[in-house]
Order: structure tokens, then C-alpha cells, then sequence
């Protein structure tokens, strides 16, 4: 089984995630932001893995930490748990609409880290966070997981959009990490990642 658990502690931030890649979307997050715990939770569910998230962090100061220091320790725990690669797609996209939104990801686990971000928010708070983190949390996901993200969203309300983009962003990853059958061999013409 293709797991990982990994664990960061920082004066800012205590942060664990256990992942599994192949799993049934069984997820347990608990950050102290409830609009986070329901991203990541539509993130695994869609995306066929378990995840375990446990948080604590500066939330008094506001949310940055917490959501940007989750993002490293998942990116953290996809690369350990993906490990050199053999047999997995690499390549997957997925677009999903949530009522006037549309969420468009592809993805490429060939380990370069590297985020294309393209949407924009247009109010000041969803639930009770700044909607600027989400771009942080994905960017550090990336960077940690070796993951080259074109993340592209639109819509007139910012739930649904960032809803779409989390679904959307799991399904592909889903994808791009499952096992292609009857291949053990590391999808790259260099013979590693």
C-alpha cells in the first residue's frame, strides 16, 4: 500500500497527515478552519485517497500558517508516498463545474515543482479565511510534492468556485498517481523523475 505520514512542528504550526493513495476517500480533517476541513475533505473524497489531517496553529493571528504549512506537509506526504514513481500515470486533468463555476486542473507528477494559478476571488473572506491563502496552500503542495499544477477557475461565487477547484484538484491527482496496470516502469524517458 502507497502511504505516507509526516509530521511538522514549528512555533507557528503542529501539523500530521497520514495519506493513503489508494484508498476509499475516508477523511478526517481537522485544521480549526471549518471552510479548510471541507476543501480537503472534497479533495480526498473525490480523489480516492485517505487523508488524516491534524492542525493546530497561530489561528488567533489569522490563517496563513495553518493552511500554507498543511499544504507542505500533504505535498510532503504525496512525494514520500508516490516514491520513485513506478507505474503511475503521471499525467491527468479533470474539470468540474459546481453550478455557475467551472474548475479546470492538470497535473504532472514528474517532480518539478511548479503552480500556474489562474482565478481570481472577489470577496474579502470565505468562511472565516482570506481567499489569497488557497493559492499559498497549493503552491507549497506543489513545491513539496514535485508537482506541476495548471489550476484554472471561474465563476461569480467564490464557494463554489474554490469547491470546484479542490474537487477538481483531487480527481486529477486520483488520476495521475494511480496505477497504470501491468506497468512498474517510471513514466519518463529520463528513467527517473
Amino acid at each position: 500500500m502507497r502511504t505516507a505520514e509526516v509530521t511538522r512542528k514549528t512555533k507557528e504550526t503542529d501539523i500530521r497527515v497520514s495519506l493513503v493513495l489508494d484508498g476509499t476517500g475516508e477523511v478526517n480533517a481537522a485544521t480549526g478552519l471549518p471552510f479548510f476541513d471541507h476543501m480537503l475533505t472534497a479533495m480526498a473524497k473525490h480523489g480516492g485517497f485517505d487523508l488524516l489531517v491534524q492542525a493546530e496553529g497561530d489561528l488567533a493571528v489569522d490563517s496563513h500558517h495553518t493552511v500554507e504549512d498543511t499544504g507542505i506537509v500533504l505535498g510532503e506526504a504525496i512525494r514520500e508516498a508516490v516514491g520513485e514513481g513506478h507505474g503511475i500515470r503521471r499525467f491527468a486533468h479533470a474539470i468540474v463545474p459546481m453550478d455557475e463555476a467551472l474548475a479546470t486542473v492538470a497535473l504532472d507528477c514528474g517532480g518539478r515543482g511548479h503552480l500556474v494559478f489562474q482565478g481570481c476571488f472577489s470577496q474579502k473572506t470565505l468562511g472565516t479565511m482570506d481567499p489569497e491563502v488557497f493559492e499559498h496552500f497549493f503552491q507549497s503542495l506543489c513545491a513539496k510534492a514535485g508537482l506541476n499544477a495548471h489550476l484554472l477557475f471561474q465563476g461569480r461565487n467564490d464557494h463554489h468556485q474554490c469547491e470546484a477547484l479542490f474537487k477538481a484538484f483531487g480527481i486529477a491527482l486520483g488520476e495521475a498517481v494511480s496505477l497504470r496496470p501491468g506497468r512498474t516502469d517510471i513514466p519518463s524517458t529520463k528513467g527517473t523523475f
